[in-house]
């Protein structure tokens, strides 16, 4: 019997991530006690008359979300609107939205009244497969990204793939690219499967969906339950976000996370094809069978700044010396993470991405 529902140990407390058929159980976690219901104004709109119709007027607060709203400013917003209410230690936020109402959310969680409980319903594919599990809030700072966070878990994650359906086509495969980087960590196995599934990914079956999903979030178990607080091995999951991180403050957000990591792994491929510790070959058919077709014609860089890239990189959190963080794969498809990448060999990479027709 395939594994869906399992638990995640943690040293602050352990959570569950349960999958449903169904959307019956929204009734039931919308009437707990106390519950405030926190929802993506996307999403609000889309379900406010379906999924979210049995939300009550006093318990909702929405709030309006992109990249540029991932800030202490949004999160000051969400503790007034907290603050009205009469619960104190015993509210309970109920989270409705993708990864970024889960970053502003779980860090309000995790300081208003040194913390209170949180349940996550994630509704993108780059949250249910990706960021629903890990307990890392992000926040940015200008133009430092994810350089404010905390670590503090849901009580619980109900994943429901039905929300899948009204994503748009960029979003749905911005998520399908952190698919693609966990299946990639989980080697040979996973990515023979993950092989078989994209042609019914990239039509968006949610059977398919659902099943690397599954897939992708025991990868990333493994990794966080060895590693919670990401001193060590959990830096492996930064795959590709080295300079997809970077692509996405240089191009000021236009290109969406999932897929900047997606670039960031054809960037960092590069740069490990260059090292000689990832056989060009190899490069060669990871792009071609599994990067490339997620790509799908939906990004254009326009005329990268490379500099620019290579300033935000600069910036990055993980930096630990005067040179550049980067995480890569080799060749038995183990990956590595390094501390000296120059910039020399960022700008090498960068000018190959623009003769590839990626960056046009």
């Amino acid at each position: 019997m395939p594994i869906t529902d399992f638990s995640l140990r943690s040293k602050i407390r352990n959570y569950k991530v349960i999958f449903h058929d169904s959307a019956d159980f929204l009734s039931t976690i919308f009437k707990q006690p106390n519950s405030v219901c926190l929802v993506d104004a996307n999403v609000w709109r889309l379900y406010k008359q379906t999924l979210l119709r049995e939300v009550a007027k006093e318990q909702l607060i929405i709030v309006p979300i992109s990249e540029a709203k991932k800030n202490l400013l949004s999160v000051q917003y969400i503790y007034r609107q907290l603050l009205k209410r009469q619960a104190k230690k015993n509210l309970r936020l109920v989270v409705v939205g993708g990864g970024i109402i889960q970053d502003l959310a779980g860090f309000v969680a995790s300081t208003i009244y040194r913390g209170i409980d949180w349940v996550f319903v994630p509704t993108t594919m780059l949250a249910q497969t990706d960021s629903c599990i890990g307990a890392k809030t992000s926040l940015n700072f200008g133009t430092y990204k994810n350089i404010i966070g905390t670590f503090f878990p849901p009580l619980e994650v109900h994943l429901l793939t039905a929300w899948l359906k009204t994503l748009k086509q960029v979003d749905y495969l911005s998520g399908l690219g952190e698919s693609v980087k966990l299946q990639l960590m989980g080697g040979a196995k996973a990515i023979q499967e993950l092989q078989m599934l994209l042609p019914d990914l990239l039509k968006r079956e949610l059977k398919a969906a659902r099943s690397v999903i599954v897939t992708s979030l025991l990868i990333k178990k493994g990794y966080i339950e060895e590693d919670e607080f990401d001193r060590g091995r959990r830096n492996l999951l930064n795959y590709g976000h080295c300079f997809g991180h970077a692509l996405e403050t240089a191009t000021k957000y236009q290109v969406p996370h999932g897929l900047a990591v997606v670039i960031g792994m054809l960037l960092a491929n590069q740069v490990a094809v260059a090292r000689k510790i990832l056989k060009a070959a190899t490069a060669e058919t990871i792009s071609r069978q599994l990067l490339l077709p997620i790509l799908h014609q939906q990004v254009s860089l326009g005329k990268l700044n490379n500099q620019a890239v290579i300033a935000a990189m600069l910036q990055d959190k993980k930096r630990v010396g005067d040179k550049l963080p980067l995480v890569m794969l080799v060749d038995d498809f183990r990956l590595v993470k390094v501390d000296d990448l120059t910039k020399s060999e960022a700008l090498a990479a960068l000018t190959w991405l623009s003769k590839t027709g990626v960056a046009k």
